[in-house]
């Protein structure tokens, strides 16, 4: 009796692993394959480690539901169906509604106050706020346009903009004399990828705030953590950074974003 091929087809899969499920991932892997570029049958089934002809089964199968084109001399390309539904996903992914949860489980495991934001002109708009438990009154509102230069959320904005971008935003709310402290600690933020509020923009409020990317790896918009300062002191400040990014990044995902962009 003849042995069964080197990947084996769907029959032969582990009972733990439903055929449909394995086919669907092994649709999705040629998907992902042909979307560095159009490729021949021989060079996708190599890449995917596949039998030609159970490659040439599933590229068929994505061609006929136009999710992939077939050339002759070109190979297997990206379909238009893959236009028209990353064009409804584009029009579905409202950063309120993607970021609530994760804001609402920040806000929620630090007791803390929690805002998301996008740049709108040279100020930060204020799309959604979660206040946090504790008995501290922060100066807010949803619709609110606040400075960049003096938030926690609008440094965040601007993290992957030129210097000279970043003392367009300094010289409106703050004298020459600030400059190179603001301008180093924003060298130190982008860095980071983060940003703080030391009482900038509020007496007695500080905050520690991450930028959220899109699809294309540019930021799209922030969040910030902000309570009184007698709770953010520099250590807890330190502390929170990481928790404040990867909120930041769960939102990013959301948003198309791959993790592999972005980076100043």
């Amino acid at each position: 009796m003849s042995s069964a091929p080197a990947d084996h087809d769907e029959d032969a899969t582990p009972k733990a692993t439903p055929s449909g499920s394995q086919t669907l991932l092994r649709g999705l892997d040629v998907l992902e394959a042909v979307a560095d570029g159009p490729i021949s049958l021989a060079k996708l089934a190599q890449r995917l480690d596949l039998t030609r002809s159970t490659t040439h089964r599933l590229a068929a199968a994505l061609v006929e539901r136009d999710f992939l084109i077939l050339t002759p001399r070109e190979g297997y390309q990206l379909g238009p169906k893959l236009l028209e539904l990353g064009y409804l996903a584009h029009r579905q992914m409202d950063i309120p509604r993607v970021a609530r949860p994760h804001i609402e489980d920040l806000a929620a495991a630090t007791e803390d106050t929690v805002h998301l934001g996008v740049l709108d002109g040279d100020e930060a708009l204020y799309l959604d706020k979660i206040s946090g438990r504790r008995r501290v009154e922060i100066g807010s509102r949803v619709g609110e346009r606040h400075p960049i230069a003096s938030t926690g959320l609008g440094k965040a904005l601007i993290l992957d903009e030129s210097e000279a971008r970043w003392r367009s935003f300094h010289d409106k709310h703050f004298s020459e004399a600030d400059w190179p402290v603001w301008q180093q600690r924003m060298r130190n933020y982008a860095n980071g990828g983060y940003a703080f509020d030391l009482e900038e923009n509020e007496d007695r409020i500080r905050c520690v705030a991450a930028p959220i990317r899109g699809a294309n790896g540019k930021i799209i918009a922030a969040i910030s953590l902000s309570s009184a300062a007698q709770y953010m002191s520099d250590e807890r400040m330190q502390e929170l950074i990481s928790t404040v990014k990867d909120t930041a990044r769960a939102i990013s995902r959301g948003m198309g974003w791959n993790g592999s962009t972005g980076r100043r």
